[in-house]
């Protein structure tokens, strides 16, 4: 009797915690979402569905390196494999951006899908440059929105190089993103 009590007791932790991500979720409360899932992964790392909501959490948090783990794990469904394969584009573009932009790696010849995601666009604007002399930034109109406007450039940490990418609507900063 105990250990059936424990089991759903189990699984009843096991359906809020996922709950409550989706909850944070819903409520854009992203950073926190990625938090609650990176903390019990270990936990639902077959739970497909948590793993994609872990993922989505991440990526609206900007956590782009949390992606890795769910990216090798979503393989068993459709929607799955189509989940790890966006995160997978983006955390590679991310990866040779990063690459690119301080070692001057030239990306013009590779082709990628795009995605809607801010690294995407401005991973495709930047490789468009093709090869070109370093600049301390970079300013790239959206091709899709003329008031859009995305800044890059890199900041010198004590630890780590980061890589920023500021976005503004006509001139005003509405995101900055940090990656390393």
């Amino acid at each position: 009797m105990k250990l059936i009590l424990l089991f759903f007791l189990l699984t009843s932790l096991h359906a809020s915690t996922k709950q409550k991500m989706f909850k944070l979720y819903q409520n854009e409360e992203y950073d926190r979402a990625c938090t609650l899932g990176f903390n019990y992964f270990t936990k639902n790392r077959k739970d497909e569905q948590f793993l994609s909501l872990y993922g989505f959490s991440c990526l609206k948090s900007d956590y782009i390196n949390r992606l890795a783990q769910p990216v090798a794990r979503l393989k068993f469904s459709q929607e799955a494999r189509s989940n790890a394969a966006y995160f997978s584009v983006i955390l590679m573009q991310k990866k040779l951006l990063y690459h690119s932009i301080l070692d001057g790696y030239d990306l013009s010849s590779f082709t990628f899908p795009s995605t809607d995601y801010v690294l995407s666009k401005v991973f495709d604007l930047y490789a468009k440059l093709g090869k070109h002399d370093k600049k301390s930034f970079y300013i790239f109109k959206d091709p899709n929105d003329t008031k859009l406007m995305y800044k890059l450039y890199i900041t010198k940490d004590y630890k780590i190089n980061k890589m920023i990418i500021e976005e503004y609507y006509d001139t005003i900063k509405i995101k900055r993103h940090i990656y390393w």
